[in-house]
């Protein structure tokens, strides 16, 4: 392995934990779904009696403590119906959150320190149904047809805007692909589409975009809008370069179009685990 590629692998190991632990550091739900009757457990009611068929299918099917937590928490927050819970065990979203914590800028982390609870590295698009060799149309005239199901895998709090939102700079025209608000984090979210890989070139159109939402859209009492560009693949080291000296707070994200193979995402989890219950530090000093 070259020094590059240790020096990469470090770092994801280090980021990994970390994500690890404020997921496990979260403060726990008000109360602890439980079963009723059984020895040895509590009487009380579950943690939202009306969402009991949603924790029942997390409890049968996640092998760890923290696992389940983590479902519990997301499907309490989402409001998750049992079809969206076995949706996102199926994606392997624990495993993922995990192990690829979302590609922000310096920035980003800087001016909403808690983005990174909101964003994912990868978004699923599989309820899409796009052939292999889709267009940027296709896509965007494919998200629009599921807007529903494509703001429940943006998660909580974002809030549709518009689609070619109109920009307008220096007497000419411009459309940003789709526009966002996200409650929790105060502020407009821009979102670009890139059926290619990612390219460092990409960053320039989005900071645009971003500077004329700041200026000419942003209310007073709003933070400064986020962009996210979404592609059909990405380097991470090339996005990690292109992203440490970007000013505008921005992402870069992929999605995909197929379910990913959760046995091989379980591996790496098992693989993650593993070196942190036995080395937790060893690859800090490599």
């Amino acid at each position: 392995m070259s020094q590059g590629n240790g020096r990469a692998t470090g770092r994801l190991h280090c980021a990994a934990r970390t994500r690890l632990a404020r997921l496990l550091a979260a403060k726990p739900l008000a109360h602890a779904p439980v079963f009723r009757g059984l020895p040895g457990r509590s009487k009380t009611l579950t943690a939202v009696e009306s969402f009991a068929s949603p924790h029942l299918h997390i409890l049968s099917r996640s092998k760890r403590s923290e696992e389940r937590e983590f479902y519990l928490r997301m499907a309490t927050q989402n409001c998750w119906s049992v079809r969206e819970v076995a949706r996102q065990i199926d994606s392997a979203l624990f495993e993922r959150t995990v192990l690829n914590p979302p590609k922000l800028s310096t920035a980003l982390r800087e001016l909403h320190p808690q983005a990174d609870d909101f964003f994912k590295d990868t978004y699923l698009l599989e309820f899409l149904g796009l052939p292999a060799d889709h267009s940027e149309l296709d896509l965007h005239r494919s998200l629009l047809q599921n807007l529903g199901r494509f703001l429940t895998e943006l998660g909580r709090d974002f809030c549709y805007i518009g689609t070619e939102y109109p920009v307008q700079v220096g007497g000419q025209d411009f459309a940003l692909d789709l526009l966002f608000f996200h409650r929790g984090l105060n502020c407009l979210v821009a979102i670009e589409l890139k059926v290619t890989a990612f390219a460092p070139e990409h960053l320039g159109k989005l900071n645009f975009y971003l500077e004329a939402l700041d200026r000419d859209h942003r209310k007073p009492h709003e933070n400064p809008a986020i962009g996210v560009l979404l592609c059909a693949s990405k380097d991470s080291e090339v996005v990690e370069y292109a992203l440490s000296r970007s000013l505008s707070p921005a992402l870069v994200a992929e999605y995909q179009t197929q379910l990913p193979d959760k046995k091989l995402l379980a591996a790496k989890l098992h693989e993650f685990y593993a070196l942190n219950v036995s080395a937790p530090d060893e690859n800090m000093d490599t």
